[in-house]
């Protein structure tokens, strides 16, 4: 699932503590440990991290921040 995930998706996060948030993916690294973590910009502005493994792409297409 999260394979598909690039930098300019729109996302929703079904899991961990941002739960029922969406938004644009930005910035999407590994970590050493392997774990892909991305980040989250909300409509407003709002940003924040979460782990790959708990978004899923809502929309194929990109969008434009």
């Amino acid at each position: 699932m999260h394979t598909r995930i690039k930098d300019g998706n729109f996302c929703k996060v079904i899991g961990g503590t941002h739960a029922g948030k969406s938004g644009i993916v930005r910035d999407v690294q590994i970590s050493k440990s392997g774990n892909i973590t991305i980040t989250v910009v909300q409509d407003d502005g709002e940003r924040f991290k979460t782990l790959a493994k708990n978004v899923v792409v809502t929309k194929n297409r990109t969008r434009k921040a």
